[in-house]
């Protein structure tokens, strides 16, 4: 049953990815909605999962949110690292590295994966539970595919990769719902690894999709599109609870 609910994962992220793909003429619009949607999914979703899983505190803060400003530090590290490469070889400092987008949209396939493992979890627990969180899973996936397409394709990699990341999202779920047929992730290692997860999603947003969505369009329309991102995933949050 849960490999079959996984199925609308799948189709919705399709759903939102190809939504990304059609709506390239009002690129701002896309990047203004993309922003808050990652911001919503940050704030609203990631890190209070991360806290209720991740409990442990070291030097009295939570083992989350360090290692969500782990994340983000991470991410800012890793594209100043390869941008001074691509400086050393003779290319624009400045130009977003290919590699940004494919790690980013990586991280996106495993937090799919993870959606797929809550949906199997919840239903070992009872069908109840397992239709709730499927449903949240379902709603939400949509913003993952719609932010994996478009990640992918603004650091400049080519409409086939954008492509293969979106496929790969959209089978993540079905596959981390089948795993729970034969394995159990321990809370806490799922606990850390979406604080990270919050930290990379949340730079990739504020220093990113952002700048870039007001950059050549710093339009009224732009910004509530990003309010209505982060409005969304409130409403999906709510209605799971």
């Amino acid at each position: 049953m849960a490999v079959l609910v996984a199925l609308g994962a799948f189709l919705m992220t399709l759903a939102g990815g190809w939504t990304a793909q059609r709506v390239t003429d009002r690129r701002h619009l896309v990047l203004g909605l993309a922003g808050g949607l990652m911001l919503g999914v940050v704030g609203l979703d990631l890190l209070p999962e991360a806290l209720e899983a991740a409990g442990d505190e070291v030097f009295g803060v939570p083992e989350a949110l360090l290692l969500f400003v782990a994340g983000f530090l991470l991410a800012h590290l890793v594209e100043r690292l390869l941008a001074a490469r691509r400086a050393a070889h003779g290319a624009d400092e400045h130009a977003r590295a290919p590699e940004v987008g494919l790690t980013a949209a990586a991280a996106m396939v495993g937090h799919s994966a993870m959606d797929g493992v809550a949906i199997g979890a919840a239903f070992q627990v009872g069908g109840g539970m397992g239709a709730a969180v499927a449903m949240a899973v379902i709603a939400h996936d949509f913003a993952d595919g719609f932010n994996t397409y478009t990640l992918t394709s603004l650091y400049g990699n080519a409409r086939r990769r954008a492509v293969a990341m979106l496929v790969a999202d959209a089978c993540a779920p079905v596959l981390g719902a089948a795993s729970t047929l034969f394995l159990t992730i321990p809370e806490q290692a799922l606990g850390a690894y979406l604080g990270l997860f919050g930290g990379v999603l949340l730079y990739l947003a504020a220093a990113e999709i952002l700048p870039e969505a007001h950059h050549e369009h710093p339009a009224r329309s732009t910004l509530l599109c990003t309010v209505a991102g982060a409005a969304f995933i409130w409403l999906v949050v709510g209605i799971a609870e």
